[in-house]
């Protein structure tokens, strides 16, 4: 006769900041982030990652109970059992519904419930993507995702940096962008002239664009070049501009890092017609929400990029995600130079001869934080 599990608790939730000793004023999100930490009784402890303002999380997970539905998402979530995560789930998003339900509150969420993921797949002793549905693969391709540079040969100069590492293709965003039209043509055409024709180039623009006009003007100037996609070209209340855009030019859009919870997805994907949905893990709701969107796009015939610009954690929170799809394009790998993208965890992921990043094997995510690099840069509050 099988024996029944006894029934785990968590204890505690640690959310941790963690940040390099300065912070630039540039739209590079590996500078720091929220290290989450879910403590259980039997001594397991599941690790996450939320992409967005560190110390608010932090307010968000820890803050003290108001009100039936104004309760911190750490009050909310001890006592209960990890293996009920839906249940977990909607109980913080019903806790927190006075101060929460989109932005920063289901960025908390979301470090949370990878966490609690994590822990699951440590118990079972099996990958996370084991647990929500299995693996399609066991590799994926990379493309390396950077800032947009000031300067042509800065472009150059990464072109032939980063590509001979295996790379099939690149991603500026952010950066010098939206300053100047002609400038960021010149600098698209000469990451193309660098690069060749072959490898794929995108252009994320950074949700600098403001109307659809000059949005389409600047995709069709953007497909000489052979831009694959242009992503977040507006902001995400911009829904109408997304729509005209979509509908007038033959390049892909892609659009869903800014996006949290399945009702704010399956809005933007019946209302805005985009081509790539990119949900970030770390954001959207976590594991269990990307799995959703993942079924919602899969229902649409889009694919999914999950967006990943942050440290090993999120990358192997994406992986799970990736394995279980069944058509999955790229992997994007953060290759800002910083010391929590490439050292927060160990042995990082690294590309191998043919421009792919293997699927972590070990239970949960797969990896160990090196707590001493968390030690170094986490900030005592």
């Amino acid at each position: 006769m099988r024996t029944r599990r006894r029934k785990m608790k968590i204890t505690d939730i640690e959310a941790i900041v963690v940040k390099q000793p300065d912070i630039k004023m540039i739209g590079d999100g590996s500078q720091d982030t929220v290290v989450i930490k879910v403590h259980t009784d039997e001594g397991i402890t599941g690790i996450g990652e939320v992409d967005s303002s560190p110390y608010v999380v932090k307010a968000i997970i820890e803050t003290p109970p108001s009100h039936m539905v104004c309760i911190g998402l750490k009050d909310a979530v001890i006592g209960e059992d990890p293996f009920d995560v839906e249940k977990i789930w909607n109980k913080m998003y019903r806790l927190s519904y006075y101060y929460g339900r989109r932005s920063a509150a289901i960025h908390a969420m979301s470090g949370i419930d990878i966490a609690i993921w994590d822990i699951i797949g440590k118990v079972l002793n099996k990958p996370i993507y084991k647990l929500i549905g299995g693996s399609y693969r066991d590799k994926i391709t990379a493309y390396c995702s950077l800032l947009m540079p000031e300067t042509e040969d800065e472009v150059k100069k990464i072109v032939n940096t980063y590509m001979p590492m295996g790379f099939q293709g690149i991603k500026f965003g952010w950066g010098s962008l939206g300053k100047d039209r002609y400038k960021d043509i010149s600098l698209v055409k000469t990451a193309r002239n660098e690069l060749g024709d072959k490898p794929y180039l995108m252009i994320d623009m950074g949700m600098v664009w403001k109307d659809a006009k000059s949005a389409i003007q600047m995709c069709n100037r953007f497909s000489e070049y052979g831009v694959y996609w242009v992503e977040e070209p507006f902001t995400p209340d911009n829904k109408d501009a997304y729509k005209r855009l979509s509908q007038s030019v033959d390049m892909r859009i892609a659009a869903g890092e800014e996006l949290g919870t399945i009702y704010e997805f399956k809005e933007f994907i019946e209302e805005c017609g985009i081509d790539i949905v990119q949900p970030d893990l770390s954001r959207c709701g976590g594991i269990t929400i990307a799995k959703k969107v993942l079924d919602l796009a899969n229902y649409k015939s889009l694919p999914v990029i999950p967006h990943a610009f942050k440290t090993g954690i999120l990358m192997s929170a994406s992986l799970q995600l990736i394995a279980n799809m069944p058509y999955a394009p790229f992997l994007e790998y953060c290759s800002q130079e910083t010391v929590l993208s490439k050292n927060l965890i160990k042995n990082h992921f690294t590309i191998d001869s043919g421009g792919y990043v293997h699927m972590p094997e070990g239970p949960g995510l797969g990896i160990e934080i090196d707590e001493d690099v968390l030690e170094k840069y986490s900030v005592r509050i």
